[in-house]
């Protein structure tokens, strides 16, 4: 199982509708909790501006992989 680390680049692996994020969403971790098994991840515009900013598990996310593509899709509020 995936083990967070600070500054990490992470990939959600399941839409959270509450916070409007998507399967496939790029996060930042920005804090690690239960050594490295859950942790406040951020989730931003291409500008910068916070949409979400949510504690997970290791199970709810997956590293990045050196052949993901990235894609851009506009944020609405839930």
């Amino acid at each position: 199982m995936h083990k967070f680390t600070e500054l990490e680049t992470i990939v959600l692996t399941h839409g959270i509708k509450k916070h409007g994020l998507k399967e496939g969403d790029i996060g930042a971790v920005v804090n690690v909790y239960d050594n490295g098994n859950a942790a406040e991840v951020e989730f931003v515009t291409a500008t910068g501006r916070t949409v979400a900013l949510v504690t997970l598990k290791a199970s709810d996310v997956r590293p990045t992989k050196s052949n993901d593509v990235l894609h851009a899709r506009g944020f609405a509020a839930a």
